[in-house]
């Protein structure tokens, strides 16, 4: 039997009610002890009087969670659904520029089908859920802070308590009684694609911080349901999930029971104390084994021996991972001790079927009834029964809640506090008024890119700075900050000037992720590509003193980019006010700073890309340590020139075009003779003339696949471009092939032609009909195309700007999920050219 008491007695780390002895009993945290017995008693009598009237059928409806996209309002009242949500990139009648009026709208909507009594109904009101990490950060014109990384620098609890309370004042503004949020994962490895929802790979930091968000979402305990601006709050994700082997995102943690809750379970402990109402599941396993269906972790650790009485909710459509389960089928996940399942598509389905497991006794009712009784905790602890209709409720339809001048300052100082200087040479900054200062990379006016994931969008892909009324951006601060004190900024899109600049600051870094898309195989900077590198060492050749500013969301491996500045900030991934940077690197009139660095990494920084003993371990070569970063007037930290020699032979590691989303620096185009170059954005996009669709659809994770179909008509094409070229040179070298994975969904009815573009008209393809009328529609195929054969036919492979054009003028459909330049294939899955 897996048990915390001998971790708790010898970390110290659960707080228990004075005088009550560790035993078989279910340890109670402090907190929850704080809520009165008489309102707790209250609280139970009426959650077991609704119970008691309940039939199977309306308490299984409680425990599904679909997506608001897959569910109506009138289905909400006919199933008796418990819960809905809004994923990342879903919005009111999937309109991304949704205003406020029409979010609470729909929540009216949602709210008034769930109470309506009339033929069977509950008269449970619905619980709106949405993912909130850092911000309202689905909605147009909310507050965005920095990502958690970023929060984890600036080292302050009570500034994560004024966010928490921010967040959940914007979120009620709009209707919503839910968030997914705080995430508590403690990063082990910097290659997961999630490491920015981390505070810090230091488990006392996450601790300290996870309590306070907690208590800013939801107030102290006992506030929840009784103040309008508090919403339930979600630890997320139990257990493990930044622990993975080699940063694998939903892989595999390898610990023993103890080493498991010491290193990933401090988060939760904190939240706990501060009351919080659920607790995702994560996707990781443990060991080998699904969490989703892991009664031990769920029921005994967390609900038993941790006293946890709220309620656990599944994470995206994660029961359908669990061995012998289907997103739609899952009783194993269900007697592990989840009682809200969310099944954003296929919730019908998994209602009959657990209805029939119920029936035939796999899903015992004591089971359902736990669930359903925390699930209904929670909505009378919340208010909701008493609550009235969203837009009948304080704050909700405030337009001046949401992004307020008040909000923005908070992030405004979280952003000031993230930054993290790692290098100040010859005191360069901060930057003085009088000076001309020129403003360039591909960040430094681009909001989405400041802002990462989950911003707008799930990736925070497709975003314009017209998206965020009332942010900043990183140029608009500067030019601000340095105009105010009588000096200029001069925006390029390059290394080109007006008027030679006394300083240049290069605002670069990674292009917007989220989740699996993020993951790495190293912690290489953009593996190959220079554009960043070239620019910041073009200005330093024209003898122009460079200000690196960094956005990303996890250390990287940036030697070369250190090397090649004067001065180099981590400004992480800062969210809405870029003029928080501003006020950190521009000195006041008499050219003192105006606020100083006081950031210090969360985590350590690399020296390497990889493990040089082993690389599916982390990185242990460090350059700097958690804790290290400059304040004015420091010493240098970093001492000479820093090696840039690379353990990976650059020109040959595998170049990915596609792999859940497009990757830097490819773009998505489709065209026909009315518009060659289309730009692919959104969540459905089509060519000109109309003859092309492309749609984003789930695969092996939400919309990390691209469904291309084709219509009678036009020749149209889809295919991914660069602006600058690509060499494949050495790739060639090592016999590579350009690699798809992809399903055919309907086989061509007409010529289909795959083609690889060397700046146009240098071009070289060949007809591919034949290939994909062989692969039976519906099979799911991986194959590559030697690199060798685009040469044969003319192919630059030193200059290939579009790796992949496919071409038609008939009816056809495809799927494509993975696409990249690689050897790593086997000779019988690899066309030849004969």
């Amino acid at each position: 039997m897996l048990t915390v008491r001998r971790y708790a007695l010898a970390k110290g780390l659960v707080a228990v009610v004075a005088g009550l002895a560790l035993s078989m009993m279910p340890v109670k945290l402090v907190a929850q002890d704080l809520n009165a017995p008489d309102k707790a008693a209250i609280v139970e009598k009426r959650v077991a009087t609704i119970l008691a009237s309940m039939s199977v059928e309306q308490k299984v409806g409680q425990m599904i969670q679909p997506e608001i996209k897959f569910i109506s309002p009138s289905e909400v009242k006919e199933y008796h659904i418990g819960s809905i949500l809004n994923g990342g990139g879903s919005f009111p009648g999937e309109r991304k520029n949704s205003a406020i009026q029409d979010w609470i709208d729909l929540a009216d909507d949602y709210y008034n089908a769930s109470v309506d009594l009339s033929n069977g109904g509950t008269g449970i009101p619905v619980i709106w859920g949405t993912d909130a990490v850092h911000g309202h950060n689905n909605v147009i014109g909310a507050t965005l802070f920095p990502h958690n990384i970023g929060l984890g620098a600036a080292n302050d609890p009570q500034l994560l308590r004024q966010i928490g309370e921010v967040t959940a004042k914007e979120v009620a503004a709009t209707g919503i009684d839910w968030v997914f949020a705080p995430t508590v994962a403690v990063v082990k490895d910097l290659r997961w694609g999630r490491t920015y929802e981390g505070y810090s790979s230091d488990a006392a930091l996450v601790k300290a911080y996870a309590g306070e968000i907690v208590r800013g979402i939801q107030g102290e305990p006992g506030q929840l349901g009784s103040d309008s601006s508090k919403v339930v709050a979600t630890a997320k994700h139990w257990i493990g999930d930044g622990g993975t082997y080699r940063g694998m995102d939903q892989g595999n943690t390898i610990l023993e029971f103890d080493q498991l809750l010491e290193l990933h379970g401090q988060g939760y402990l904190s939240a706990l104390d501060a009351d919080v109402q659920s607790v995702m599941v994560s996707f990781n396993s443990w060991n080998g084994r699904k969490i989703h269906g892991h009664k031990e972790l769920l029921t005994d650790v967390l609900k038993g021996q941790l006293g946890f009485d709220g309620l656990v909710v599944s994470d995206w459509d994660g029961v359908g991972q669990v061995e012998g389960c289907t997103t739609e089928s899952c009783p194993l996940a269900i007697n592990a001790g989840i009682d809200l399942i969310m099944v954003p598509k296929g919730w019908k389905n998994l209602i009959s079927n657990t209805l029939a497991q119920v029936q035939s006794g796999v899903i015992p009712m004591a089971r359902i009834d736990d669930a359903v009784t925390r699930i209904l905790r929670i909505k009378v602890r919340a208010g909701l029964f008493d609550k009235g209709a969203p837009s009948t409720r304080a704050l909700v339809g405030d337009s001046k809640i949401l992004g307020s001048a008040e909000h923005r300052a908070i992030a405004r100082e979280a952003v000031r506090k993230s930054l993290v200087l790692l290098k100040n040479k010859n005191q360069l900054l901060p930057l003085k008024g009088e000076q001309h200062i020129l403003v360039t990379g591909d960040g430094a006016d681009n909001i989405g890119k400041q802002n990462g994931g989950w911003t707008i969008t799930w990736q925070g892909t497709e975003n314009k700075n017209s998206d965020f009324p009332g942010a900043t951006s990183i140029y608009t601060g500067l030019k601000q900050a340095v105009g105010s004190n009588g000096g200029s900024v001069e925006l390029s899109a390059d290394d080109s000037w007006v008027k030679k600049p006394d300083v240049a600051v290069v605002v670069f870094g990674e292009e917007p992720y989220a989740e699996g898309v993020g993951d790495v195989e190293s912690l290489m900077y953009r593996d190959g590509y220079r554009a960043d590198l070239d620019l910041l060492q073009s200005l330093k050749g024209k003898n122009i003193p460079v200000v690196a500013v960094f956005l990303t969301g996890r250390p990287l491996w940036v030697n070369a980019e250190i090397n090649s500045s004067d001065a180099f900030v981590v400004a992480w991934l800062p969210g809405s006010e870029g003029v928080g940077i501003a006020d950190v690197l521009v000195a006041d009139k008499a050219g003192k700073p105006r606020f100083d660095f006081t950031g210090r990494l969360s985590f350590d920084w690399p020296n390497r890309e990889l493990n040089a003993v082993n690389k599916n371990l982390e990185v242990r070569d460090n350059l700097l340590v958690r804790g290290q970063g400059l304040s004015y007037g420091d010493g240098e930290i970093l001492a000479g020139k820093l090696s840039e020699t690379p353990m990976l032979d650059v020109s040959k590691v595998a170049r990915v075009i596609f792999n859940g989303s497009v990757k830097p620096p490819y773009k998505t185009f489709v065209g026909d003779s009315s518009n060659w170059q289309k730009l692919v954005e959104g969540h459905k996009s089509s060519s000109a003339f109309g003859d092309l669709t492309v749609t984003k659809v789930d695969g092996a994770v939400q919309e990390d696949s691209r469904l291309v179909e084709w219509k009678k008509g036009r020749e149209s094409q889809f295919y991914w471009q660069s602006e600058t070229s690509m060499d494949f040179s050495a790739l060639l070298e090592e016999d590579a092939s350009l690699v798809l994975a992809f399903t055919v969904n309907k086989h061509p009815q007409g010529p289909v032609t795959l083609r690889m573009d060397c700046g146009w008209p240098c071009s070289g393809g060949f007809d591919f009909t034949s290939r994909l009328r062989k692969i039976p529609e519906g099979q799911a195929v991986r194959m590559g195309v030697r690199l060798s054969c685009f040469e044969n036919v003319g192919v630059n492979l030193s200059r290939v700007n579009s790796p992949f054009v496919l071409s038609s003028s008939d009816v056809f459909a495809i799927t494509l999920s993975d696409a990249l330049i690689t050897s790593d294939i086997s000779d019988k899955s690899t066309i030849n050219c004969e």
